[in-house]
């Protein structure tokens, strides 16, 4: 069998440089919140496959209902050949969103396809081309959600100019030094200086930004920007494909807020590791394309699908939504335990909504200035001791944990004493 030292040699000849990668670890094998490496070492997952994994890593509910539809059939194409739980699945999902009115639901495969999409319905349903984003904020790799991302390095830097009509906001966090204030007058500087907002289709918002470092969007400036699409027709998008299905503790961290937005992205945990994302969204709104403008040939794809329904029966029998806060909860009074000790790394800015937990490295205990050299030795570090660990953030010094929503008690334990060690000073 191979070793990792060889397979990421061949990996050097066989792949592209722009397909990065985080850890040194080559899979064999994982269940729950454990991975296995082809030379038989075990980890505790701290990274869920970015999100991916809220239910797990191979959860027999799940692989049973693939299985199940193994047997049936694989492929049709939906656009080809209608099939049930395809619609069943966007029932449930209508019912759970947090959306006024009534709502529709269409599948994709890749959260940036679901992004893009919902960009899409909204100039289909406003007759407009304008999109404002925020930055910090992460929707995709293809070359529409790569412009409305704001981030530049690695999604942007190389890959030519943006498309045109889309517009940044800076995202306000206290860490990042950006008020509620600050971002709302800068949109208003923007409406002023660059383009009507009688022109704008959507305003699209993580409410918790995920590669931008797990800062939680305020609900001032949430109700702000309801109040500004109201007020202008404009398609107000959530982009929960990071934050949906649990991870902060509800469903959709929308419900965090006393505002709902006219379009929800999906896509990560939405299937429990296979390929499938969504947009759910007002009626009237995802009515406004017409017949074969959406759509894929994956799209919705039936495996997928099932794997979805079995996600859904795993949330409601596990109550995996009230575990998301107990794991949050349990995860930061360790860290900020932590935080306390002379020996470890300095950390600071602790900060979760429920299972979507993050911390930020510094140079000097007590300081804010960000240490991106030293973070990247602590994920490394954690690789060492058995810990799959993810950095993110704008300034590249936070640390993210997304650990699945099934795993043990037991298992947080374990990998908190890895990151404790990982963190020696």
């Amino acid at each position: 069998m191979s070793t990792n030292a060889e397979i990421f040699a061949r990996r050097e000849a066989a792949v592209p440089r722009g397909i990065g990668h985080s850890t040194p670890i080559s899979a064999q094998r994982a269940l729950n919140a454990e991975v296995w490496d082809v030379e038989g070492k075990r980890y505790v997952d701290f990274a869920g496959g970015i999100a991916v994994l809220n239910t797990g890593h191979c959860h027999p509910t799940i692989m049973a209902a693939v299985r199940e539809q193994m047997e049936r059939f694989t492929h049709t194409c939906f656009q080809v050949l209608l099939y049930e739980p395809y619609v069943t699945l966007a029932e449930r999902l209508n019912k759970l969103a947090p959306i006024d009115g009534a709502a529709k639901t269409a599948f994709f495969t890749t959260g940036a396809e679901a992004t893009e999409n919902a960009i899409k319905i909204a100039r289909a349903s406003t007759g407009r081309a304008g999109v404002i984003a925020f930055t910090g904020g992460f929707h995709g790799r293809t070359h529409m959600t790569m412009t409305m991302t704001g981030k530049v390095f690695p999604y942007k830097k190389g890959f030519g100019g943006a498309m045109p009509e889309v517009w940044h906001v800076p995202f306000p966090a206290a860490p990042l030094d950006v008020t509620v204030e600050e971002s709302l007058k800068y949109l208003s500087f923007l409406f002023k200086a660059d383009i009507d907002p009688a022109r704008v289709a959507a305003i699209i918002i993580e409410p918790v930004q995920g590669e931008g470092g797990f800062h939680q969007a305020p609900p001032e400036l949430m109700r702000a920007l309801r109040k500004i699409c109201d007020e202008n027709g404009i398609v107000f998008i959530a982009d929960e494909v990071q934050t949906g299905y649990g991870r902060t503790g509800k469903m959709f961290a929308m419900e965090h807020y006393d505002v709902k937005p006219d379009l929800i992205t999906v896509a990560k945990s939405l299937a429990g590791g296979f390929p499938l994302s969504g947009v759910i969204g007002k009626a009237k709104i995802m009515d406004a394309a017409d017949p074969g403008g959406l759509g894929g040939t994956y799209a919705g794809n039936p495996l997928a699908v099932a794997a979805a329904l079995a996600v859904l029966d795993v949330f409601e029998k596990e109550k995996l939504v009230e575990r998301a806060n107990h794991i949050g909860e349990r995860i930061t009074t360790r860290l900020k335990k932590m935080q306390q000790r002379n020996d470890l790394v300095p950390i600071a800015s602790i900060r979760n909504v429920g299972a979507m937990i993050a911390f930020d490295i510094v140079k000097e205990r007590g300081s804010d200035t960000p240490d991106a050299e030293l973070t990247k030795k602590v994920t490394q570090k954690a690789t060492e001791e058995g810990l799959i660990l993810l950095s993110c953030g704008v300034n590249f010094n936070t640390i993210r944990v997304l650990v699945p929503l099934t795993a043990q008690d037991e298992i947080l334990d374990e990998g908190m004493e890895k990151l404790e060690r990982a963190l020696t000073a």
